[in-house]
């Protein structure tokens, strides 16, 4: 099953501080995602500025289980880094 995710960091003044500390590890851990073929796509959302205020991704696990490990294991909601996190089945249209 694909998923789409929309996630909104924290509006804080030290939001863009704290997403740019987990980054690292954040884009590591999508890394390990993407050679198990589980990351699709992603990249930060921006504001009519250019400045990151979230992340969209779009993975495709095989169970509710592995969707769910995802949740619990990425850096930027272990970290703290998003507010708001939406999470959507996602079928791709085939056009």
């Amino acid at each position: 099953m694909q998923y789409i995710i929309h996630a909104y960091d924290h509006t804080g003044p030290d939001a863009l501080d704290r997403r740019m500390a987990a980054r690292p590890a954040h884009l590591a851990y999508v890394s390990q995602l993407k050679e198990k073929g589980q990351f699709l796509l992603g990249g930060a959302l921006l504001d009519p500025d250019g400045k990151m205020i979230g992340s969209m991704l779009m993975l495709n696990m095989e169970t509710e289980a592995q969707l769910n490990d995802y949740l619990q294991n990425d850096p930027y909601i272990v970290q703290g880094v998003w507010d708001t996190i939406d999470v959507k089945p996602f079928r791709q249209a085939n056009v």
